[in-house]
């Protein structure tokens, strides 16, 4: 999916100025890398926002037109707002064609209601990672990485290693060495009424406080002593 935004060059600087953009429904920026001087920018708060509630925008190359000039760029970094609905800041960093991306892509879990731990072993799936980070040079970057479940059997564990990454894509190399899990079919524990009621301790209530079950008690020990002077 490709997606283009505009940006136009920030010229003045500053806290006051960032403050004014904003009140002015914009929002200071910034790109850099590339072997490139850092380059301050400013866009349309409400295109911004838009896109920023798209997955992809996270996830794929930008095409940024700067004072119609158009770079390829990532989504490095933006904050918000506390409590408002509101941009403050937004990163951008330009791509070297010929350089390898590190980057974070979302997982999209396939044909979960159909694997047979599921639909004939009872089992739920549990997902372990919700995204990714990989490598790869900018034209192989994925918008997500599928994890397909067709065949997770019960008790199966899905690790970083099992899944199948698009060719020249890699995962970081700390997750190749780790290999955690990603996802996981197991039946659920669910304890059971009468699981409980067989494992809860069980109280005798007599209606009685200790002091007159303990003065009862006596009373029976003095009862039996006089039935054995008979």
């Amino acid at each position: 999916m490709a997606i283009e935004v505009t940006a136009t060059t920030r010229t003045m600087q500053g806290k006051g100025a960032s403050r004014r953009l904003r009140h002015a429904a914009r929002v200071p920026g910034i790109v850099y890398g590339a072997g490139k001087d850092a380059q301050p920018i400013e866009m349309d708060h409400k295109e911004l926002a838009l896109n920023l509630k798209l997955e992809s925008f996270h996830a794929s190359i930008l095409t940024l037109d700067l004072a119609g000039e158009k770079h390829q760029v990532l989504l490095r970094d933006y904050q918000m707002h506390p409590w408002k609905q509101q941009v403050l800041h937004v990163d951008f960093q330009r791509v070297d064609p010929n350089r390898k991306i590190h980057m974070r892509v979302p997982l999209h879990f396939t044909n979960q209601e159909i694997a047979p731990g599921v639909k004939t072993g009872g089992g739920v799936v549990t997902h372990a990672m919700n995204d990714i980070e990989i490598t790869c040079l900018p034209d192989l970057l994925p918008e997500y990485v599928e994890v397909d479940l067709k065949d997770a059997q019960l008790n199966d564990i899905i690790h970083v290693n099992d899944l199948k990454l698009p060719e020249g894509v890699d995962p970081i190399p700390k997750l190749k060495a780790d290999n955690p899990p990603v996802a996981s079919v197991h039946v659920p524990k669910v304890v059971t009424v009468e699981e409980e009621a067989a494992a809860a301790p069980v109280t005798e209530i007599t209606g009685q406080t200790p002091e007159a079950e303990a003065a009862a008690a006596e009373a029976e020990k003095k009862e039996g002593e006089k039935e054995g002077n008979k």
